[in-house]
């Protein structure tokens, strides 16, 4: 049976990023660019790829663990010396080899398993993944022979001038016959303008030896799109952005504005949701069916059930139950869940917080480090007081219970079954079930009083 194996080159540094972290390991749509990779050659039945490293290797092998094998590559003097690095890991290797770069995360895993059933159905020495590009400055030019097939492949500075008005480029992705790769990569010489060893030139010393190499057209040329620079990553996560929001639109989704709307790879949506304009959707969140997101909703690993209603608002790293009604202006930090049916209205604050089925707190409150049973209510500017100054202290209040405007529940505290707690008041002790609590200064009245001062004056 072939064997599938695969290499993916990871060792540059990437200065053009100008940055510290590992160029693969920048983002595209919340997703590391190696792991769009890894994935998609994991769907192919590659367990384990070959990874070279170089540049901060120890970050990128910490990164992918025991998702890839790794090899280094301490001198970075070409693609070819690269693909060497991995010579004891494929040496008794047999089958087809896979080569790639790792700052490519457009491929499709389709796109993938087409080079490789072209390449195994030809028979061939050597299979590139091609594209046409109306600008292919920059990209190595493939060169056909009558017969169509390569003869070779021409870096951009060492090409003439016929063959740089060539349109038909290198997008660095090879399948290779291995025990053949492993032979030609041995006669690759470093005498070009670079002085690097290319692994192109595998291709003509494998066309010299009169082995078959052949070449496959892409479909959609905006996969071919590499990463080198800043630049080249917003184009990158623009035409990721495109893709994941037409998968969701297939699925049933709604999306109201696509080209104000953004939505990374984790994210999961349910069929007959609407996604307003300027939401932002990340992490592992996943929304159920028949909601309605946005506008202006930035949500970050979140858990909604059916039916729910956010709108300019932001929720971290919490749990929204079934027909839940968040914002305008609402903030939900890490650790809340909320409970079927509840109501959390305009510019609340809320962290770890559990609010019961049927729960309202319509607005102008901080509910933090705190526990609301069901159908209680929570007047305008009540405040959970919950920091002594050295840690946080939970407030509980159970089923059924009214706490009215302006009130500062001074944890650790707890308000029983349907008690009420009037508005105005501070309260540091427990309110029992049915209790009625008011903690505020006598209302004292003077009639009269401000024209006598004004009188006096």
């Amino acid at each position: 049976m072939d064997q599938l194996q695969a290499v993916v080159l990871a060792a540059g540094q990437g200065t053009r990023m100008k940055s510290n972290k590992h160029k693969v390991l920048h983002k595209v749509c919340g997703k590391p660019m190696i792991d769009y990779i890894v994935d998609s050659l994991q769907e192919l039945g590659i367990k384990q790829p070959i990874i070279v490293t170089g540049y901060q290797s120890e970050a990128l092998e910490e990164h992918l663990g025991e998702r890839a094998l790794f090899v280094r590559q301490e001198e970075q003097l070409g693609t070819a010396h690269a693909v060497m690095q991995a010579k004891e890991l494929l040496a008794e290797k047999q089958g087809t080899t896979l080569v790639m770069h790792g700052d490519h995360p457009l491929f499709t895993t389709e796109t993938l398993e087409r080079l490789i059933h072209h390449h195994r159905e030809q028979e061939a020495a050597a299979t590139i993944l091609t594209a046409t590009l109306p600008d292919p400055t920059g990209y190595g030019r493939v060169i056909r022979g009558e017969d169509q097939l390569v003869d070779g492949v021409v870096e951009q500075k060492d090409a003439s001038e016929e063959e740089r008005a060539i349109c038909e480029v290198n997008t660095g992705t090879y399948c290779f016959d291995n025990e053949k790769l492993l032979t030609s990569l041995s006669q690759v010489s470093n005498d070009n303008a670079q002085g690097e060893y290319y692994l192109p030139d595998v291709i003509t010393i494998l066309r010299s030896g009169e082995e078959r190499v052949e070449a496959t057209l892409m479909d959609d040329v905006n996969e071919a799109h590499g990463v080198n620079h800043r630049v080249q990553l917003a184009e990158a996560e623009k035409i990721m952005r495109r893709r994941i929001l037409h998968q969701h639109m297939v699925n049933g989704v709604t999306i109201i504005d696509p080209d104000n709307t953004y939505v990374e790879a984790g994210v999961t949506i349910g069929s007959d949701t609407v996604i307003h304009p300027g939401t932002h959707l990340r992490g592992a969140t996943k929304i159920g069916s028949d909601c309605t997101i946005g506008p202006q909703a930035d949500l970050t690993n979140v858990v909604i059930a059916d039916s729910v209603t956010v709108q300019y608002s932001v929720v971290l790293d919490s749990q929204l139950g079934e027909g839940v009604n968040v914002g305008p202006y609402a903030r939900i930090r890490p650790g809340s869940k909320l409970e079927k049916q509840a109501k959390v209205g305009c510019f609340i604050d809320m962290k770890n917080a559990h609010i019961g089925e049927g729960t309202k707190v319509p607005h102008h409150a901080y509910i933090g480090d705190a526990k609301l049973g069901k159908k209680v209510n929570i007047g305008c500017g009540t405040i959970t007081v919950n920091y002594d100054g050295r840690k946080k202290q939970q407030t509980v209040i159970a089923d059924g219970a009214f706490v009215g405007c302006n009130v500062n529940l001074i944890a650790p505290v707890s308000v029983g079954e349907g008690a009420y707690v009037a508005a105005g008041s501070s309260i540091n002790q427990d309110v029992p079930a049915d209790g009625f609590a008011i903690a505020r200064q006598r209302q004292t009245v003077k009639p009269q009083y401000v024209k006598r001062m004004k009188d006096k004056l």
